[in-house]
């Protein structure tokens, strides 16, 4: 697979537009849970590529944020705090995107929503100040 390149202000940028979306959707409406928890998802995702484009380190394509924070914390050992909270949010990219068995809840999606928060706080501590967009 081919790394992906993009400048860490630009990751930001997109987890920023996730968040704003997946916030957007759960004040609208509610039903729409499985949307919010993969906003929420793709967000805390995209904050950890924005980590690994700022460090310099390549990675590949892919939705794995476990695999992520690997890298991330093969970098910044600090960050393995995050891993307990982001862990639940690969379900969101897979198991509640689809048709299945199961759906998220509402504790779930706001559980989603403070890990966005806290991962955002976690992760930008550790990056330059200019690479940062306002909330």
């Amino acid at each position: 697979m081919q790394p992906e390149v993009c400048l860490p202000r630009e990751w930001l940028l997109k987890a920023r537009h996730d968040w704003l979306a997946a916030q957007t959707l759960f004040a609208a409406d509610r039903r729409l849970l499985d949307a919010i928890g993969f906003h929420c998802q793709q967000a805390v995702e995209k904050m950890l590529k924005a980590f690994l484009a700022a460090r310099g380190i390549e990675f590949e394509k892919t939705h794995d944020i476990g695999w992520l924070l690997d890298l991330c914390t093969q970098e910044q050992p600090s960050l393995e705090v995050l891993r307990n909270d982001v862990q639940p949010l690969s379900a969101f990219a897979v198991a509640f995107r689809y048709p299945g068995p199961s759906e998220p809840t509402l504790a779930q999606v706001e559980r989603a929503l403070s890990v966005v928060r806290n991962a955002w706080e976690a992760i930008t501590a550790h990056l330059p100040a200019e690479v940062i967009p306002d909330l």
